[in-house]
């Protein structure tokens, strides 16, 4: 779900209390707080040499001893507001990030109503070799460098490159 999606469903659900479902079904508490709304950029280099960019929204949960606190759609909303050039458009991917041991990060996939309160469905995240065709053996690769005394990871008459 990308931002203007998000912020759509707390305005649309403006007086509902927020909650985010877990991918194993679990919830966060109850009680959470959102401590920062982020925009976080990852430039990196991928192991086939292409440089790459990742721009996310990033929500960082914190559940504290507060337990009467309870976050509501509108009040997330008029965050959003606040953030201004924060974020430099609503086309961002929208992530939640929640420590429970250690700290990871969930995509928001879907939103719900569920007994009164707005609920948002977190994804999982995974790892990928974004350079198959370099990294893995029998997929469509370069060629090595004439320089090279490599041998090609390749044998002739097969289907691969």
């Amino acid at each position: 779900m990308n931002t203007a999606e998000f912020i759509s469903n707390l305005q649309a659900h403006s007086d509902k209390p927020l909650g985010f479902i877990l991918p194993d079904g679990g919830m966060i508490p109850a009680h959470f707080h959102i401590t920062e709304v982020g925009h976080v950029t990852k430039r990196f280099i991928d192991c086939g040499g292409t440089r790459r960019v990742q721009e996310t929204c990033l929500l960082q949960t914190w559940v504290h001893d507060d337990v009467d606190h309870r976050l509501h759609a509108g009040k997330l909303a008029s965050i959003f507001d606040r953030a201004g050039d924060v974020l430099p458009c609503h086309e961002l991917p929208v992530e939640v990030e929640y420590e429970d041991f250690v700290v990871a990060q969930f995509p928001v996939e879907s939103a719900e109503e569920v007994d009164g309160v707005l609920c948002f469905r977190l994804g999982l995240k995974h790892t990928d070799c974004l350079a198959r065709g370099i990294c893995l053996p029998g997929e469509c690769g370069p060629a090595p460098a004439k320089e090279s005394s490599a041998a090609p990871c390749c044998k002739p008459g097969t289907k691969c490159c």
